[in-house]
């Protein structure tokens, strides 16, 4: 799959926190200085999910509760 391991790519930190608030200052907060990923969005699970890798390499996930 051509997929290179470095560091910070090989883990990823999720995250979950009570409400879709939390979630969004949390995810804008480590997005300031991303260089990849995708943004919050609503899931057909019903949860909302989002990507991105920051400045320094490390891969967060950010799930959300309806």
């Amino acid at each position: 799959m051509r997929h290179e391991l470095r560091i910070g790519n090989n883990t990823t930190i999720n995250l979950e926190p009570d409400s879709l608030e939390e979630t969004q200052r949390l995810n804008d907060a480590i997005f300031a200085g991303w260089s990849e990923g995708a943004p919050l969005q609503h899931m057909f699970w019903g949860a909302w999910c989002g990507t991105c890798l920051d400045r320094y390499g490390i891969r967060w996930m950010f799930i959300a509760p309806v």
